[in-house]
């Protein structure tokens, strides 16, 4: 198919002749699929400038479903809170355990605990890394 300018006067063959302009046949069913694909990093980044990708090695978040060998992504700047998984440095190692936070005597104190069922080891002077936002598993 072919477009034509109109002529000098501005006349238009097509809708001169009495047929109107319009589009013909069905709208193509690939339309919906031309987003562009999925951009993990608009997925799973907050903040790219603080936002890292970390290989677990080890079983001690087993149950919470992350495995040896998975990579979780780490946000620096996340707030810690209870219950989140962080990256902490401990012993000058990097460890990847759950955060509880607990209050006694008016004082907060902070443990950080594993799947094996081990009581939660208290920790006086905790540096947390990051904020574990997303873990992706190996199938």
């Amino acid at each position: 198919m072919t477009a034509q300018p109109p002529g000098p006067s501005g006349a238009n063959p097509a809708t001169d002749a009495g047929q109107s302009a319009r589009a013909h046949g069905f709208p193509s069913p690939a339309r919906d699929y031309l987003d562009g694909g999925i951009d993990l990093n608009r997925e799973l980044v907050r903040d790219r400038t603080s936002t890292f990708l970390m290989r677990v090695t080890g079983q001690a978040l087993a149950a919470s479903g992350i495995h040896d060998g998975d990579e979780i992504v780490v946000d620096r700047a996340g707030t810690p809170r209870h219950g989140s998984v962080v990256v902490v440095v401990f012993e000058g190692e990097l460890l990847v355990r759950r955060l509880a936070l607990q209050t006694r005597d008016g004082v907060r104190h902070a443990a950080l605990e594993t799947d094996d069922g081990a009581a939660p080891r208290e920790v006086g002077d905790l540096q947390v890394w990051g904020v574990a936002t997303y873990c992706l598993h190996r199938l």
